[in-house]
């Protein structure tokens, strides 16, 4: 099966699982089918069952990775729209994302400790609450395992964006700002497209909260590390 390893098959199928998600999200319109989880799924029974090697696959979809950074940054454009709202909330929405840094940090310390979690695990999943791009660079400098920690940021973004919406409702969160800054804060890309079709102020505070939350995080995570 080694004549479907290739860049155009790879990331063919990557890109089908996705957009074979979007499609019976928007047919059944149910916050619990994500297609993400669609194409996690797809795409490994796509690997599996034609026998193709993980490396390769991984290897042969470095062009879709790539677009993740330039797509990050494109999330500045709602920003920008909302920019006089911004000017007048500055101050709030950077206490709030200090605070939701602050807050992962010690749930993942808390956890290690509860689940007696061993320094290279608990390292590895520091990082779940930031963008992807952000994540792998930090794990790699900390010499953590990659993998662990990307499967850590999907569960966190996955999460984010089938439950974020109700949760906010059942909290009482009713301010599109706080809410946009929970959702880029918490599940960074991933929460803030559902922030996006939530409404223009949640989507461009979720943006600029996932920009923030990971610049912060780099020197956030950098002191939680040496905790363990």
């Amino acid at each position: 099966m080694s004549g479907f390893n290739s860049i155009f098959f790879s990331s063919a199928v990557t890109i089908f699982a996705f957009l074979f998600g979007c499609a019976v999200q928007r047919r059944f319109k149910s916050p619990l089918l994500n297609p993400m989880i669609f194409a996690i799924f797809i795409s490994i029974g796509a690997i599996s069952f034609l026998k193709i090697d993980y490396a390769e696959y991984a290897k042969d979809t470095t062009a879709v990775s790539f677009l993740l950074t330039p797509a990050t940054v494109c999330l500045a454009l709602p920003l920008y729209e909302q920019f006089e709202l911004l000017k007048k909330n500055w101050l709030p929405v950077l206490a709030a994302i200090i605070s939701g840094v602050l807050a992962n940090g010690i749930f993942i310390f808390c956890a290690a400790l509860l689940f007696k979690l061993g320094r290279y695990d608990y390292v590895s999943l520091l990082p779940k609450s930031i963008t992807t791009p952000i994540g792998i660079a930090l794990s790699s400098q900390l010499s953590a395992c990659v993998p662990l920690t990307v499967a850590g940021i999907c569960v966190t973004g996955i999460t984010g964006n089938m439950f974020g919406k109700e949760f906010c409702k059942l909290c009482g969160i009713n301010n599109p700002i706080a809410k946009g800054v929970a959702m880029g804060t918490a599940s960074h890309v991933i929460g803030t497209s559902k922030a996006m079709e939530m409404g223009e102020v949640e989507g461009a505070f979720s943006s600029l909260s996932l920009i923030v939350t990971g610049i912060i995080s780099v020197g956030a995570i950098n002191l939680f590390a040496k905790l363990v």
